[in-house]
């Protein structure tokens, strides 16, 4: 039997990148703004401030391309292509150390990356029993290590996965085996028992419960990375230095989207879940998505300064960044001070 993209979509199991959505007519004075966006609920607040109209207000004129990780989309800030990424935030630390020119102007979201266990594993994970433990006693029972789904290396996925494997819970490397793939593919392979566990985000997190209770949630995002640093708008240096007024009424869009998500979910969640495209999230889900417990909105970039610092360095011990640079020259905590006190 043939399924249809529609079809798997429609099921929740996903696809490749999508191709570039245009949100709202253009106007003859806008500025283009090309944003290279990953379709997780952490992106929200870009997705509500453009449904609610306040870039088109602000004179930006958005359009979207989807990827499936962070480093697919550097490639295509590296080639010009698009002006504002909104991912995760580990591959710009990657991207500045290969001359990118970058700048991290807005949070959007923190502690999305969360640890899920398929059933055959989840079993090992008792009362009383550590999460090493719980790997041990699955290579144990089943002759082989469990495998665990998540992004490229570089991502922040990736990375907070290693780092509660290897830093918090002291699992011994023989008992896991680490599957590099991207979020629709990890979806899938989780729903399909293809895998033992997975990093996952929202929306994947509800779609996945819903779709088979019996996957376990096993550690949120702080546990996996204390202050977990997520998804960020970064805006490319040609873009900001071409249009910095621009740049601000982003970041106050963006506010004003994370104002209306904490206080109005049920009025936010039809925009998100139009921006993931109509049938492939339900706004019943995208509602539960955006208040659980893998949901932390963020705007003010100056509080993941820290935990940044923190991801780098430790992506230097992995080897996937070859030395620390310096974050200061990453962020531009300006734009949202000034319209933060613009109100």
């Amino acid at each position: 039997m043939t399924l249809s993209r529609r079809t798997l979509l429609a099921a929740g199991l996903g696809a490749a990148a999508m191709p570039a959505l245009s949100y709202g007519p253009a106007r003859a004075a806008s500025i283009p703004l090309r944003a290279g966006v990953i379709p997780i609920i952490g992106a929200s607040p870009l997705f509500v401030a453009d449904k609610e109209g306040w870039f088109k207000d602000s004179g930006l004129d958005l359009t979207v391309t989807t990827f499936q990780s962070g480093p697919n989309t550097i490639q295509a800030l590296a080639s010009g292509t698009i002006d504002l990424y909104v991912a995760g935030i580990a591959p710009l630390g990657v991207a500045r150390s290969r001359g990118i020119d970058i700048k991290v102007v807005a949070a959007t979201a923190t502690g999305e990356n969360v640890f899920v266990a398929t059933p055959q594993l989840a079993a090992h994970f008792t009362e009383g029993v550590t999460p090493a433990e719980a790997f041990a006693r699955f290579r144990d029972a089943t002759g082989k290590p469990a495998r665990l789904a998540t992004q490229p290396s570089g991502s922040v996925p990736n990375t907070t996965l290693q780092y509660w494997l290897w830093e918090r819970i002291k699992a011994d490397p023989g008992d896991v085996e680490i599957v590099a793939m991207g979020i629709d593919a990890t979806q899938q392979a989780v729903l399909a028992d293809a895998v033992e566990g997975a990093t996952v985000r929202e929306p994947a997190l509800t779609i996945i419960r819903k779709t088979n209770p019996a996957v376990r949630l096993i550690a949120v995002g702080d546990e996996l990375f204390p202050g977990q640093p997520g998804t960020v708008a970064a805006v490319s240096g040609a873009f900001l230095k071409s249009h910095p007024g621009a740049v601000e009424a982003l970041v106050g869009a963006l506010i004003k989207a994370e104002a209306l998500i904490t206080r109005d979910p049920a009025r936010a969640a039809p925009h998100v879940a139009a921006a993931l495209g109509p049938g492939i999230v339900d706004v019943e889900t995208v509602t539960a998505a955006l208040t659980s417990p893998a949901s932390k909105f963020l705007i003010d970039p100056r509080q993941i300064i820290g935990p940044a610092k923190a991801m780098q360095s430790y992506q230097v011990k992995l080897g996937s960044l070859a030395e620390d640079a310096p974050l200061d020259a990453l962020f531009d905590t300006s734009f949202f001070e000034k319209a933060k006190a613009a109100g």
